[in-house]
C-alpha cells in the first residue's frame, strides 16, 4: 500500500519546520510506502528552505500553488498525489509516531470505507487564560479540538465527523470531489468548511467512513490565538461560510440582508457585552458566538 501525506502551508515556516521534523519519527508499517507533499500556497517566507532541509529525513516533495486559498492548495495536492489514500494534516500539528500506521490498519480493516478521521488534541504553547479554560467546552471547535472517544465508530455525516487537521480520504473518491475554492482560509481570511463539505458529500452518497482513535495529532495553539480577537475572526468566518453554502433566504431585508440576521447580530452582541460584566464565560461566550456568526452572515 502507498499513501500520500498532504500539508498545505502559507507563511508559517517555523511551525512547518517542527511539523515536518515530527514526521521523521513516524513508524511506517511493513508493506507500506509513503510520500509527503507540502503545498506552498504562494508563501513569501522561508517555506521552501524548510522543505528542502527535510529532504534527507522524510520523502518530501514541494508542490507550488499560486492561487491563494486552502481549497486551491488542497486541490493541488490531490492532483499530485500518488498514494491510494490522502492523509491530511496541517502545518501547525504534531503527528503521533503511530499516526500513519493507525490509518493504514484502518484502511485494511475497512476496505470499503472512503473517509477516516482521528483525534486532534490541543497543545497550548502558553498557559491559557482563565476565561478560555472556563468556556472551553463551548469554543473547542475554534481550536480544531476533536475527540469522539477511544473506540472506532462509523461516521454519520452529522455530529460525528472528522476535522480538517486530521482526516484521510481514498484518492479515487477524493478526485471526484474537489474542494470548493469559495471555502477555506485564504491569505489569513477565515472561511470554513471546505473539508466538511467534501466529507458530507461522500457520506451522503452512501460511502462509509470510520473514526480511528489511534491516529492522533496535537494542534499547537499559540498565545495569539487565546484571545477573543481570534475567536471573533473564527466565528465571523463560520458565519461567512453559512452565507456562501446555505440556501437563499426569503423575507424582509435591511440593506439587502435578512432582517432576522440583523436582529440576532445586534441583540446577541448586546447580551455578550453586558454578560462580560455580569456572567461567567461559559454563559456570555454563547452570545459572543451567536453575534459573531450573525455578523459573518451579514458580511458574507
Amino acid at each position: 500500500m502507498r499513501v500520500t501525506v498532504a500539508v498545505c502551508t502559507w507563511n508559517r515556516c517555523e511551525l512547518l519546520r517542527e511539523a515536518l521534523g515530527r514526521m521523521a519519527r513516524l513508524r511506517i508499517p511493513a508493506g507500506t510506502t509513503w510520500e509527503l507533499l507540502v503545498v506552498n500556497n504562494r508563501c513569501t517566507d522561508a517555506t521552501d528552505d524548510v522543505i528542502a532541509s527535510c529532504a534527507g529525513t522524510v520523502p518530501v516533495r514541494r508542490v507550488y500553488e499560486a492561487e491563494p486559498g486552502l481549497s486551491n492548495a488542497r486541490n493541488a495536492a490531490v492532483r499530485e498525489a500518488s498514494g491510494a489514500y490522502v492523509l491530511w494534516t496541517d502545518d501547525d500539528t504534531l503527528v503521533d509516531p503511530e499516526w500513519i500506521a493507525a490509518y493504514v490498519d484502518a484502511f485494511r480493516r475497512w476496505p470499503d470505507a472512503v473517509v477516516f478521521g482521528g483525534p486532534v488534541t490541543p497543545r497550548f504553547m502558553a498557559p491559557p487564560p482563565a476565561w478560555l479554560e472556563r468556556g472551553w467546552p463551548i469554543i473547542a471547535d475554534a481550536f480544531a479540538a476533536r475527540d469522539l472517544g477511544p473506540v472506532p465508530l462509523a461516521f454519520d455525516g452529522a455530529d460525528n465527523m472528522p476535522y480538517g487537521a486530521n482526516y484521510a480520504i481514498r484518492l479515487d473518491e477524493q478526485r471526484r470531489h474537489p474542494y470548493d475554492p469559495r471555502l477555506g482560509v485564504k491569505a489569513g481570511r477565515i472561511v470554513l468548511g471546505e473539508e466538511t463539505r467534501v466529507v458530507k458529500a461522500l457520506l451522503a452518497s452512501g460511502l462509509p467512513g470510520w473514526w480511528v482513535p489511534d491516529a492522533r495529532v496535537e494542534h499547537r495553539i499559540p498565545a495569539t490565538r487565546m484571545t477573543t480577537r481570534f475567536l471573533r475572526r473564527y466565528y465571523v468566518g463560520a458565519g461567512r461560510t453559512s452565507s456562501r453554502v446555505g440556501p437563499a433566504e426569503d423575507g424582509p431585508t435591511i440593506l439587502g440582508r435578512p432582517r432576522w440576521v440583523w436582529k440576532r447580530a445586534v441583540l446577541s452582541e448586546v447580551k455578550y457585552r453586558w454578560g462580560r460584566w455580569s456572567s461567567p464565560p461559559d454563559a456570555y461566550l454563547r452570545h459572543f458566538i451567536a453575534a459573531s456568526k450573525a455578523w459573518g452572515r451579514l458580511l458574507g
